[in-house]
């Protein structure tokens, strides 16, 4: 199985986001450089959307990436970036043990942790 079972195994869908990796002007000879880009752009639309609806969506990188190409039968062309269950709220209860205490609100960093002005050495 190409992803964690303990995740996804109550999900109604699991979705794997993909990224074509060539230009869409109809030459494969140019390469597409906002794929990766691209693909975060469709999970944010998927995850809003999802909430609108009532679901809640949990992406996912910790997968098998080549169980899960070799499975899907995914051409070189393609990038598989990540992977959303997407499903209703389950009781915290039904996670394991070591999952449950991570299932709190967290607070997000300030600003001033995760952005500065200038170049590379201003980290």
């Amino acid at each position: 199985v190409p992803f964690n079972q303990s995740w996804a195994k109550d999900a109604s869908v699991l979705v794997f986001v993909l990224s074509d990796t060539l230009s869409n002007n109809g030459t494969e000879d140019l390469p597409n450089w906002s794929h990766s880009f691209d693909a975060g752009a469709a999970w944010m639309a998927l995850a809003v959307q999802a909430q609108a609806m009532g679901y809640y969506t949990h992406g996912m990188v910790g997968i098998d990436f080549d169980a899960a190409r070799a499975e899907l039968k995914l051409p070189e062309r393609f990038r598989l970036e990540a992977a959303v269950a997407i499903g209703r709220m389950g009781a915290v209860e039904n996670l394991p043990e070591g999952l449950r205490e991570r299932e709190i609100v967290s607070d997000r960093k300030p600003l001033a942790e995760i952005a500065v002005a200038g170049d590379f050495t201003a980290l």
